[in-house]
């Protein structure tokens, strides 16, 4: 069937409303299974202008052939950031004392941010078809730039050896990401139908910090973000992995819309609908390993069962997997998982 993108459909969906069909919608796809589906190669991603319109162009005929309303993208923080890099682990990162802090240079991140993705935006925003959006905004979240800027370890290490500076430490990237977003929201706004932040709060049996700690330090700058994003009349999704029952109460008293991200071995997602579904919209269901240890058939036998029912059960849903589609998800799962989800909207139209 011709498929017509409207962004509308996932607004509704992220402001907690009953959309008039199911949507999907994905974190993140890994462009090796977006060339695999297009028979294209994605690597057209040079410095040029019409280098980067003609690989946008080919990420937007992907997200509208696999019937997105949106195309998801963030322009990310953290490879912005000077001595990044002790997020992914192994090493400390360029702040582990007030001598490192106090000489850190907060003021140039801004500058080489819009040198990055400026031009990436603009060229997104110049070839986005007729209907749809982008989903997104700045990518990374308050603590994932606090372990990008000193390392999970020295963090906690951070924390008891100097709270004064771990406090100083999250209000200064408080003020960054605001800066950020509020120039992202100024000048591409009007091209972004949801807003949305990655911080991945959790593991798979607790929060990476005290409950406690993520209250006092990181959800005050959320608030600051979310106000921001409200403030030009957008709805905000929070992706957070992990298992983080113990804050969210108190993440959905911050102002969040929707949040994407879990895993069947932390909770069914079938309990997410039941805690949070009269409050806030719902993304994802699908888990990344189903659709990797299954065949296509049981993929798309259990999407269409699973998808179904949460179509029913919730007001706010749009469909996909729990996480992201990285390049070890089979493309034919993946693809499954789609078909799946258009043979829903089938059913609901006859």
């Amino acid at each position: 069937m011709t498929f017509e993108p409207d962004y509308r459909i996932i607004v509704d969906a992220a402001t907690n409303r009953k959309p008039s069909r199911l949507p999907i919608y994905e974190h993140a796809i890994d462009e090796s299974i977006m060339a695999l589906v297009l028979g294209a190669d994605m690597n057209l991603q040079g410095e040029s202008i019409s280098d980067l319109r003609g690989h946008y162009t080919r990420v937007c005929q992907f997200w509208k052939s696999m019937t997105y309303d949106t195309v998801s993208f963030e322009a990310q923080i953290c490879p912005c950031l000077p001595g990044h890099g002790a997020i992914m682990g192994g090493r400390p990162g360029p702040i582990q004392n007030r001598e490192d802090f106090e000489k850190y240079p907060f003021s140039e991140i801004a500058e080489i941010f819009w040198n990055k993705w400026e031009p990436h935006l603009n060229a997104l925003s110049s070839v986005m078809p007729s209907g749809m959006k982008a989903l997104g905004g700045c990518g990374y979240g308050v603590f994932e730039i606090s372990e990008d800027l000193v390392g999970f370890e020295y963090l906690c290490l951070l924390q008891h050896d100097d709270p004064e500076l771990f406090s100083e430490l999250y209000r200064r990237i408080g003020d960054l990401m605001v800066a950020l977003w509020s120039r992202l929201l100024d000048r591409f706004g009007d091209h972004f139908a949801v807003c949305r932040m990655g911080d991945d709060l959790g593991f798979k049996s607790s929060t990476l910090l005290a409950p406690n700690t993520i209250i006092e330090h990181i959800l005050p700058q959320y608030r600051r973000i979310i106000g921001l994003v409200h403030s030009a009349g957008k709805p905000f999704l929070l992706h957070s992995c992990g298992k983080i029952f113990a804050v969210m109460e108190e993440i959905v008293a911050a102002g969040i819309d929707a949040k994407h991200s879990n895993e069947d071995q932390i909770a069914p997602f079938a309990q997410w609908i039941e805690r949070y579904n009269d409050r806030i919209g719902l993304f994802g269901g699908i888990d990344v390993d189903l659709l990797c240890r299954n065949d296509p058939r049981t993929v798309y036998e259990e999407v269409l069962l699973r998808g179904t029912e949460y179509r029913r059960q919730a007001k706010g849903f749009a469909l996909g997997s729990g996480n992201s589609i990285p390049h070890y998800v089979p493309v034919d799962s993946y693809l499954a998982m789609i078909e799946a989800a258009r043979e829903i909207r089938r059913r609901e139209e006859n």
